[in-house]
């Protein structure tokens, strides 16, 4: 019971952070669509509202980005089940999803923020860092990390934190996918370190 309660960890933020933005959406179109303002983060009132580190994952400007993502969502929570994470990786979500709207007060261009692109990057390299630090599973974390790390280089987000993107019809927040990444990556590292998943290593 204790090695499936690690196994459904993962699982489980990963539901928090997909279903949370689905039933967001629906909410917001149908009962409150100006609720979006107070959940959405913005660099000049986030202390007053900080809960917006969090709530910011389930606003999403059109039903496309927030399908788009919620696929994205789903494919890591089926390759951190099938890579059988646990709780360690789900602590270490659950820790990088507010860092990575908090890293957005690096780039003074993010004025606002919401979305699920900080927490999926950061997801991928959760997994990153477990992969990493399995004697099995170095090729599948080179994989991981060039494949994320080729998207950060295409989007340049150091330079152009913030950009339209033609094909979603809207400004992107690229640094949060950066700072996601980052975020991910340095609590995946040293959570698994601190606290390893022993019973459901690979």
């Amino acid at each position: 019971m204790a090695v499936v309660a690690q196994r459904l960890a993962w699982l489980k933020v990963c539901a928090s952070l997909g279903l949370g933005a689905a039933a967001v959406s629906w909410t917001l179109r149908l009962a409150a669509p100006d609720a979006g303002q107070a959940m959405a983060w913005t660099a000049a009132h986030w202390l007053s509202r900080p809960w917006t580190l969090w709530t910011a994952a389930w606003v999403h400007s059109s039903a496309g980005s927030l399908a788009g993502n919620l696929l994205a969502m789903l494919a890591l929570a089926v390759l951190g089940a099938s890579l059988r994470v646990g709780r360690s990786a789900a602590a270490a979500l659950l820790v990088a999803w507010p860092m990575s709207t908090l890293g957005l007060l690096l780039w003074p261009q993010v004025t606002t923020y919401s979305g699920l692109g900080g927490p999926i990057h950061a997801g991928a390299m959760v997994l990153w860092s477990h992969l990493a630090l399995r004697p099995s599973g170095k090729a599948w974390s080179f994989a991981v990390f060039s494949a994320v790390g080729l998207k950060l280089l295409a989007e340049a987000a150091w330079s152009q934190p913030v950009a339209f993107d033609p094909s979603w019809g809207f400004n992107v927040v690229y640094a949060a996918h950066l700072t996601g990444a980052a975020a991910g990556a340095a609590c995946g590292l040293v959570i698994q370190l601190v606290w390893p998943d022993r019973r459901i290593r690979a």
